[in-house]
C-alpha cells in the first residue's frame, strides 16, 4: 500500500515539473554556471601547477646541475649544534658549490656539516677526475717544519689538497703567496686536548675537505709532523689501499676499557669500547661516515671527559661500529710511547740522522692489502722545530724529493 502511493506521488511530481518551463530554465542556468565554474577552477590549477614545473626546471638547470646526484645522509648538526633552534638555511647558500681553493668562506658548522654529508647515488663521475690526497693539518699555531713539507709537495700540484685548522689566529695571509700554505687556513675554533673541541676540530677539516669531490684520501697531521717517504710514494700507498688506517683496539687495561662509562649503554657497550692513535688516514667513505654521526658524538661528548679522551676513543669506537671492514686497525703516523706517560717522545735535532729515519722507514712489519711489507708508517711525529735543518739536509736526499 505505502509502496503505490509512493509511486503515485514520484508520478505527479513528474509531470508537474514536465509542464513548468521555469524548472527547466533554472536548472539549465545552473548547469552552465556550474561547468563555466569547474572549467575556471581547473584551468587556475593547470596553469599554476605549469608555473611551478617552469620555475623549478629552470632553477634546476642553472643552479643544481652538479648536484642532481647528491642527497644529504643527515640533516641534523654535527659540531654540537641544533638546526631546528637556528634560523633557516637560504636553500641556494646551502648547495652552492666551493671549489678546491675556497678554503675560507662564512658557512657555519651547520652549513658546514650538511654540504660535507652528500654523497652521490651515481658512483662514475661525469667528468675527468683525478684523485687527490687531502692533507690536514691540525696545529696549534704556525708550522715551523713548513720548510720540508714544501719540498715533499713540490712537482704534485694536482695530486694534493691542504687544510690547515690553527687553534690560534696568527692570521690568514702569514705564509708567502708561493707557499702551498698560502691561504689554505680553514675557519678554526680554538681545540683543547683531551676534550669535545678535539674532536670537532678534526671533524672540521675532514668537512672542508670533502666539499672538494677529488679528495680520495683524508690524513690528519699536526704541525710537529715529518713525511718518511717521497710524494710519489705516499700518494700510491694510500689512493692503492683497500682500507683506512686508524688504530683501533680493545684495551683491557684501565686505560682503555676502564675509561668506559656505563652511561653510554645501550648506544656504546663496553665490548664495543675502543681505544686508538689520534692521527688517522681514512678514505672517503669513512669520512663521510664521521663528519654525518649524530648518534655517537653526543654519547662520548657528554659521557667522556677526562680521565676519559675523546680523541683516543671517539674514532676508534665509531669506526669499528659503523664499518669495521673499511679500517686496518693500524695507524702510518709513528710515535714513541717507550718514554711512559701522556704524551709520546719528543725528538730535537740531535735525534734526527739517517738511520734514524730509516729505522722507522723499514723497521717494522705489517700487512698492506693482504700482503707483507715492511712500510707500515709513512709519517711520523712528535719533531721539535729545532730538528728543520737538519731535516732539510737529510731528508731530500734520502727520501728522494724533487730538486
Amino acid at each position: 500500500m505505502k509502496r503505490s502511493k509512493i509511486t503515485v506521488c514520484i508520478k505527479e511530481l513528474t509531470v508537474r515539473i514536465g509542464r513548468d518551463r521555469s524548472f527547466h530554465v533554472t536548472a539549465t542556468i545552473i548547469l552552465c554556471l556550474s561547468m563555466a565554474l569547474f572549467t575556471v577552477a581547473l584551468g587556475m590549477y593547470i596553469h599554476d601547477h605549469m608555473k611551478r614545473f617552469i620555475i623549478s626546471d629552470e632553477s634546476y638547470s642553472t643552479q643544481l646541475t652538479p648536484l642532481l646526484t647528491l642527497v644529504p645522509t643527515s640533516a641534523f648538526s654535527l659540531f654540537n649544534f641544533s638546526l631546528a633552534a637556528s634560523s633557516p638555511i637560504p636553500f641556494e647558500r646551502a648547495i652552492g658549490p666551493v671549489g678546491p681553493e675556497t678554503s675560507w668562506h662564512s658557512m657555519s658548522d651547520e652549513e658546514l656539516a650538511w654540504r660535507a654529508s652528500m654523497v652521490p647515488h651515481i658512483l662514475e663521475y661525469p667528468c675527468n677526475r683525478t684523485p687527490k690526497v687531502a692533507f690536514m693539518f691540525l696545529s696549534r699555531g704556525s708550522l715551523p717544519l713548513a720548510p720540508l713539507w714544501e719540498k715533499f709537495f713540490k712537482g704534485h700540484k694536482d695530486l694534493y689538497s691542504i687544510y690547515l685548522h690553527m687553534s690560534v689566529d696568527l692570521g690568514n695571509d702569514k705564509m708567502p703567496e708561493t707557499s702551498v700554505f698560502y691561504k689554505r687556513r680553514i675557519p678554526s675554533k680554538p681545540a683543547q686536548w683531551g676534550r669535545a673541541s678535539m674532536i670537532d676540530a678534526e671533524r672540521r677539516l675532514l668537512a672542508n675537505a670533502l666539499l672538494d669531490f677529488s679528495n680520495e684520501r683524508f690524513v690528519l697531521l699536526s704541525e710537529t709532523c715529518i713525511p718518511l717517504f717521497n710524494f710519489t710514494t705516499v700518494y700510491s700507498y694510500l689512493i692503492n689501499s683497500s682500507q683506512s688506517f686508524l688504530g683501533s683496539f680493545d684495551d683491557p687495561r684501565p686505560m682503555g676499557r676502564g675509561r668506559y662509562n656505563k652511561r653510554m649503554w645501550p648506544t656504546v657497550s663496553l665490548s664495543e669500547w675502543r681505544k686508538g692513535s689520534q692521527w688517522f688516514e681514512v678514505q672517503r667513505r669513512v669520512a663521510v661516515e664521521i663528519v654525518s654521526d649524530v648518534m655517537y658524538y653526543p654519547v662520548f661528548r657528554n659521557h667522556c671527559m677526562p680521565p676519559c679522551y675523546m680523541d683516543e676513543h671517539y674514532l676508534p669506537t665509531l669506526v669499528t661500529k659503523v664499518c669495521p671492514g673499511a679500517n686496518s686497525n693500524r695507524s702510518i703516523t709513528w710515535v714513541d710511547w717507550s718514554g711512559g706517560g701522556s704524551h709520546p717522545k719528543q725528538f730535537t735535532r740531535t735525534a734526527v740522522s739517517q738511520v734514524f729515519l730509516n729505522r722507522i722507514r723499514h723497521g717494522f712489519n705489517c700487512t698492506y692489502n693482504g700482503i707483507t711489507t715492511s712500510i707500515c708508517f709513512l709519517f711520523a711525529r712528535k719533531f721539535h722545530p729545532n730538528t728543520l735543518q737538519p731535516l732539510l739536509k737529510i731528508a731530500p736526499p734520502l727520501l728522494g724529493f724533487v730538486p
